[in-house]
């Protein structure tokens, strides 16, 4: 059975960038309907014995069409949300450390510089859904956008992701209204890298 994280902090504690509200709704209401969802489509298809990124990975081999979009959309969201909201703390390590660090200068020249093109990504994309910063397994960076619950694994892109930036409407409207731009600066104000370097180092 796949199940929400537990929040390592308070509703409160990302305050004043993510406010209280935002994440009692957010993770909350979204968060549990899109793991409920999950769960429930994974028993009908028959691959609830699977990891969510084994069934992201392998959504083509799902025939009936209606299970296979819901696993993308719900299994997406169940996914997409765990990784966005394990990555906060309300005292972050502000830097990447090891070898984060080091691929981050390699592929970006700078955290500035990749902050500003994930930034971009973030407010350049459309309607709803995400950028991602991935890791290849051989440990290269890239940075993408996605719309509505998609990500990298789900994209076929054999990618693996490590930060989540949600730009749905839900994830920001709430404190921010239309202000993204706003919204995406904040993030960056809360998350923390110790939580992405750790990622990282499981990958290479």
């Amino acid at each position: 059975m796949f199940e929400q994280i537990k929040l390592p902090y308070a509703t409160n504690a990302l305050e004043p960038y993510i406010d209280q509200l935002t994440v009692e709704t957010h993770y909350g209401k979204h968060h549990v309907a899109y793991t409920k969802m999950f769960n429930e489509l994974a028993e009908k298809a028959g691959v609830a014995g699977k990891t969510a990124e084994e069934i992201l990975a392998s959504l083509d081999e799902v025939a009936d069409e209606t299970l296979r979009k819901g696993l993308r959309n719900h299994g997406g969201g169940y996914y997409n949300h765990n990784l966005y909201f394990e990555s906060f703390s309300p005292t972050p390590e502000k830097e990447p450390s090891g070898k984060l660090a080091e691929a981050i200068d390699l592929a970006f020249g700078s955290l500035d510089e990749l902050k500003a093109q994930l930034s971009a990504a973030a407010a350049g994309q459309f309607g709803s859904g995400w950028a991602w910063l991935a890791s290849d397994m051989d440990g290269n960076l890239s940075i993408s956008a996605s719309a509505n619950q998609d990500n990298p694994i789900s994209d076929g892109s054999g990618r693996i992701p490590l930060i989540a930036l949600d730009v749905w409407e839900h994830a920001y409207y709430l404190k921010y209204k239309n202000l993204r731009a706003d919204y995406i600066k904040a993030f960056f104000e809360v998350l923390d890298w110790k939580v992405i370097s750790d990622k990282y180092d499981k990958i290479v």
